[in-house]
C-alpha cells in the first residue's frame, strides 16, 4: 500500500505505522557468579540503569520550590555510547576487587518489540499520505490510488477488501483497506450537506405550498433548482477549481435564490390573471417585467461573490454562486413561464 501511495502523483509524506526491527541487546545476570563475588543482583541492575540513563542519588530542597529537585548522577555523554562501554563498568566485589560488568552478565542479541495497533478491537496497520500540488483534495488521490490496489494485494490471500463508510466486520476472513482520515471527513461533510440540502428543499416546498395553496405550483417554482448544476459544474471545470464543501454550501444557497426568482414570476402571472389579463399575455409579460429586478438582484449577488473568488477556502462558494446564478437566472426566465403555461393553460382557457 505504501508503494501504491508513493507511485501516485501529488501524494507526499507517505509513511506507515510499521516499525523496522531495531537491534536490542539483552543483559542476563549470572546470579551464581554475582553471588560468589558478593555482589547483589539489585546492584548490577542499578549500575546498568545508572550507566544508561543516570540515577537520582538525592534531592535538593531549597525552600523556594514546591517540589524537590533531584540530583542525578550519570556518566559523561561520550561514555554512554556503545555496549562495550557499559560492559566495562567496574563493580566492587565483597573482597574489594573491582569486577567488570562483562563477568557478571551474559549478552544476547535480539530486536525491540514492534507495536501492534488496533482500532475497534481489530488489528490495523496505517498507511498515511498528504496531498500536495495542483490537486489537494484527498478524493482525487484516493481514486488514483485505487487503480494500483491490484498490485498491493498479498499473494494467495484472496481479493483485497475495500471499505468506504464502515469498518471491516471480520478481519480474519480477508485483508481489507478502510479509507479513513480526510477521505472519511470528506464523506461525512458531503453526507451532512446533502441531508441539509434535502431538508431545505422540503421546507421550501412546504412554505410555497402554504403561500400559493397548491401542491403543483411549488413544483413549478422549484423546477429550476436542478438547473444550477448546469452552471456550477462547468464553472468549476472552467476555472480549474475543485468541488469542495463550500461549493456545496453555495448550491444550498442557490436553491433559495432561484426559488425567489421563480416566485416573482409566478406571483406576477397570478396577479395579472386575477386582474383580467389574458393568461398567455400574463405569462409573456412576467418574464419581460420581472427580468430587470431579477437580473439586478442576481448581478448584486454575483458581484459580492467576486470578492471571495481568490480565497483558498471559500473559492468554491464563489464559483457556485457566480456561475450558478448566471446560468440559472437566464434559464429561469425561460423555464418558469413555459412550464407554468403548459401546466395551467387548460385552467385559463
Amino acid at each position: 500500500m505504501a508503494q501504491a501511495f508513493a507511485a501516485t502523483p501529488d501524494i507526499v509524506g507517505v509513511d506507515t505505522s510499521l516499525k523496522e526491527a531495531a537491534p536490542k541487546a539483552f543483559l542476563h545476570i549470572r546470579r551464581q557468579r554475582a553471588e560468589s563475588l558478593g555482589i547483589p543482583v539489585a546492584v548490577v541492575s542499578q549500575t546498568v540503569q545508572a550507566a544508561l540513563s543516570g540515577s537520582d542519588v538525592t534531592y535538593l530542597h531549597d525552600g523556594h520550590s514546591k517540589f524537590a529537585v533531584p540530583i542525578r548522577l550519570q556518566l559523561p555523554r561520550e561514555k554512554q555510547v556503545g555496549l562495550d562501554a557499559v560492559l566495562a563498568l567496574p563493580l566492587k566485589a565483597a573482597n574489594g576487587r573491582m569486577v567488570p560488568l562483562s563477568e557478571l552478565v551474559t549478552v544476547t542479541q535480539g530486536h525491540i518489540d514492534t507495536p501492534r495497533m488496533s482500532k475497534d478491537l481489530l488489528p490495523v496497520s496505517y498507511v498515511m499520505g498528504d496531498m500536495a500540488g495542483k490537486l489537494d483534495s484527498p478524493l482525487y488521490g484516493l481514486f488514483d490510488i485505487r487503480s494500483r490496489l491490484s498490485a498491493a494485494a498479498l499473494p494467495e490471500s484472496g481479493a483485497l477488501g475495500e471499505y468506504w463508510i464502515k469498518q471491516p466486520s471480520d478481519t480474519y476472513r480477508q485483508y481489507a483497506v478502510k479509507w479513513d482520515g480526510e477521505s472519511q471527513i470528506t464523506y461525512d461533510t458531503f453526507r451532512d450537506m446533502g441531508a441539509a440540502y434535502g431538508v431545505g428543499l422540503i421546507l421550501i416546498y412546504l412554505l410555497v405550498v402554504a403561500q400559493f395553496k397548491s401542491y403543483l405550483t411549488p413544483l413549478v417554482i422549484m423546477a429550476p433548482i436542478p438547473l444550477t448544476l448546469i452552471g456550477v459544474m462547468p464553472g468549476h471545470a472552467l476555472l480549474n477549481a475543485q468541488f469542495t464543501a463550500t461549493s456545496m454550501i453555495g448550491m444550498i444557497a442557490l436553491a433559495g435564490i432561484i426559488v425567489r426568482n421563480s416566485i416573482l414570476l409566478v406571483d406576477f402571472i397570478e396577479l395579472e390573471t386575477a386582474r383580467g389579463v389574458p393568461f398567455a399575455q400574463a405569462v409573456v409579460q412576467s418574464a419581460a417585467v420581472r427580468a430587470q429586478p431579477i437580473a439586478l438582484t442576481a448581478l448584486a449577488a454575483m458581484m459580492g461573490a467576486f470578492f471571495i473568488l481568490d480565497d483558498p477556502i471559500f473559492n468554491g462558494l464563489a464559483v457556485s454562486l457566480i456561475f450558478g446564478i448566471a446560468v440559472s437566472t437566464l434559464l429561469t426566465l425561460v423555464v418558469i413561464p413555459v412550464l407554468y403555461f403548459s401546466l395551467y393553460q387548460r385552467k385559463y382557457t
